[in-house]
């Protein structure tokens, strides 16, 4: 089982130092620009993909720097503090990366395929939600269907692909067979010859515009071989959620973060104008402070319960109730309070955070926060929490 949770201090402190310098040069300059035309953040992606930074999480023996979930997160946070859409992107590309090195058999084709990850720099999108299933990841309708030659076909309406026309390969779950239950689902991988994607939607959201996350019918043909034989409810609870939910909280972190600072120099630039006087809006920058730092130890000490459990054989402990639970927490906790921080920050600033013009302007960064609790509706995480808390003996 490769590691996730193990660290080489110099290959983390060059990777993030990597990831920063992009986050300032390519995402930052940009960002406005991919916000107001919802177009995807090509500058940033161009740069990561020249600095070999979207292979970050594949081992070593597979051709990767083998840095580690920690640094991972740590760049989420910064990318999503210059650019909300660039954070997200890359936070969900090395969702599927974890996934496939997790969950592979070594020596499988998706080994083969991780060192194309790496030469090729190759973006992976997901396409876990469709149509008809109310918003349940774990439940499919469309059905990985064999056809007796060694490929596999399957058809899926989705109502979000996330950068799906930018991305080289689709992750997509499915029904294991025709003849399986919607909950015994597998994950297929289909890079871009062996799909089509018919548009069935728009996409002119409020926030978080630059994911490029319109509806598809994806249709595709892959060999069996591209079929990862793990059960996806396995790596759904020891990897997928787990991994999702902290990568967010990192972007959301990030966000909530770029709100502040903008914030903080509006203050310091009043008290210039005014020195010597006392300033109402230092105390509520104050509170907002206390709200970041209850956000941001809340990601932190996820992050830490995480790698201390990621890579325990048979992920026994995040396949308990009560684990699952933290990190179904997690997500809801981190997603309502980004944009409180946000909103709050927007505040202490007044009409120039409020407007779209100003060094001070908060409202991208509000936008992008928002769509928090709705990238797996909070609602039907509190849900499954609440059927979780009857039968859980610890949480």
């Amino acid at each position: 089982m490769s590691t996730i949770a193990q660290v080489d201090e110099a290959v983390d402190q060059e990777y993030v130092a990597t990831v920063g310098r992009i986050a300032k040069e390519a995402a930052a300059p940009n960002a406005v620009e991919v916000d107001r035309e919802g177009r995807f953040p090509v500058e940033t992606f161009d740069a990561l993909k020249e600095a070999g930074a979207l292979s970050a999480l594949v081992p070593t023996d597979l051709g990767g720097a083998g840095v580690s979930l920690r640094a991972v997160s740590q760049a989420c946070l910064l990318l999503g503090r210059a650019c909300g859409s660039s954070g997200l992107i890359f936070a969900m590309h090395h969702i599927q990366v974890a996934t496939l090195v997790r969950h592979r058999e070594p020596g499988s084709w998706f080994d083969g395929h991780l060192r194309s990850v790496v030469s090729e720099q190759r973006l992976i999108a997901s396409v876990t939600s469709e149509v008809g299933t109310g918003g349940n990841m774990g439940m499919s309708i469309a059905a990985a269907e064999y056809q007796g030659d060694g490929t596999v076909t399957f058809e899926k309406q989705a109502p979000t692909v996330s950068y799906g026309e930018h991305a080289d390969d689709l992750l997509i779950t499915l029904r294991r067979g025709a003849d399986a239950d919607g909950s015994d689902q597998v994950l297929v991988l289909a890079d871009r010859e062996q799909r089509r994607m018919e548009l069935t939607g728009t996409w002119d959201p409020l926030g978080m515009r630059g994911t490029c996350s319109p509806g598809f019918v994806v249709r595709g043909t892959v060999p069996e071989e591209q079929v990862l034989t793990t059960a996806f409810a396995i790596v759904s609870s020891a990897s997928m959620v787990p991994i999702s939910h902290v990568l967010w909280s990192h972007v959301w972190l990030g966000i909530a973060t770029e709100a502040f600072e903008r914030a903080r120099a509006f203050v310091r630039a009043s008290a210039r104008r005014k020195p010597g006087e006392a300033l109402p809006i230092a105390n509520e920058l104050s509170k907002v402070l206390g709200e970041l730092n209850l956000l941001r130890a809340e990601v932190r000490s996820a992050l830490t319960e995480f790698l201390e459990i990621a890579d325990e054989p048979d992920y026994e402990q995040l396949g308990r109730l009560g684990v699952q639970l933290r990190f179904n927490t997690l997500k809801t906790a981190t997603s309502t309070q980004a944009p409180r921080v946000c909103q709050d920050a927007m505040a202490v600033c007044g009409i120039v955070g409020f407007k779209n013009d100003t060094p001070f302007s908060i409202g991208r960064q509000l936008r992008d926060a928002m769509s928090g609790c709705l990238m797996v509706a909070n609602d039907r995480i509190h849900e499954t929490n609440a059927s979780l808390l009857l039968i859980a003996k610890e949480v």
